[in-house]
């Protein structure tokens, strides 16, 4: 009995210690007994040092790792296993490889979703009624992308470099500098001139003021009523002045035409030439 005993407890321990060999290999595998997961394809142009079990995140969090990597001519496809059953994300979903930090560090996969939010009771992504045009199912492919990280940095620099070496951009941007320079040489050459013939016109300027005050001055007189009454009065006057000079001027010409008028204003003169003798005598003899 005791020898029975004694063989059942040797037997469980050979099978507990079978069992948990067996599951730690699994574990070390990837594979998760008794835990509901789903698994997606990622595909990388650059995988950037990620390898099997790395970890995948969605939004800082740890959801699941990558179970096995395989190169192909074309790109580098990850196959990912999410181990969160009740994670939706909704369409378009990408999947950026880098590391944990700009300085380095190891390799890890980041999901990113930039779709509307799913209502609550969507179906889950294993589940037969999934949508695969509005959200990620399971056994779904999503575009991967490289963050940027210190070597992705250094060749971009390298590269830049090498375009500004090859294109001789510094010599280009030299000569442009000198180029502005030069023209704003000829700018302030030429904004002392006008400040100099501004100088000489203000002279000019001061006149043509001076006469647009006068012209203003004569303006406003002949908007005044008063000023425009005494105008017209002054040309009636004017005209009626004219027409009297007229009139006296054709009877002065008149007398003087007739002979006779003209004879007696001869004798009227000489007569009058005697008896300015004869009144002052000793006056006109001087």
């Amino acid at each position: 009995m005791r020898r029975s005993v004694r063989d059942a407890i040797v037997g469980f321990t050979l099978i507990g210690g079978i069992i948990g060999f067996s599951s730690t290999a699994l574990w070390l595998r990837g594979v998760r007994l008794g835990s509901s997961h789903w698994t997606l394809t990622a595909l990388f142009n650059d995988a950037a040092g990620l390898a099997e079990r790395s970890p995948v995140t969605y939004r800082g969090i740890l959801v699941g790792s990558v179970r096995s990597i395989s190169v192909t001519s074309e790109s580098v496809v990850a196959e990912l296993e999410i181990n969160k059953a009740d994670l939706r994300l909704p369409l378009p979903v990408t999947a950026t490889v880098g590391s944990a930090s700009l300085l380095g560090g190891s390799a890890q996969v980041a999901l990113v979703s930039s779709g509307t939010p799913l209502p609550p009771d969507a179906p889950l992504p294993q589940e037969p009624g999934c949508q695969p045009t509005r959200q990620l199912c399971s056994g779904g492919t999503v575009v991967g992308q490289e963050v940027p990280s210190l070597s992705t940095v250094t060749a971009t620099m390298q590269e830049l470099l090498a375009q500004v070496q090859d294109e001789r951009v510094i010599p280009n941007v030299v000569a442009s500098i000198e180029q502005i320079e030069a023209t704003t040489n000829s700018f302030e050459l030429l904004t002392v001139l006008l400040q100099d013939e501004l100088v000489k016109a203000a002279p000019v300027i001061r006149n043509l003021e001076l006469a647009t005050a006068h012209l203003n001055n004569i303006v406003a007189s002949l908007d005044n009523p008063q000023t425009l009454s005494e105008l017209k009065q002054t040309a009636a006057n004017a005209a009626q002045l004219t027409a009297t000079i007229d009139a006296v001027g054709g009877d002065v010409a008149r007398l003087t035409g007739d002979p006779e008028f003209m004879e007696g204003v001869r004798n009227l003169t000489i007569g009058l030439g005697e008896l300015f003798g004869e009144i002052y005598p000793a006056q006109t003899a001087q």
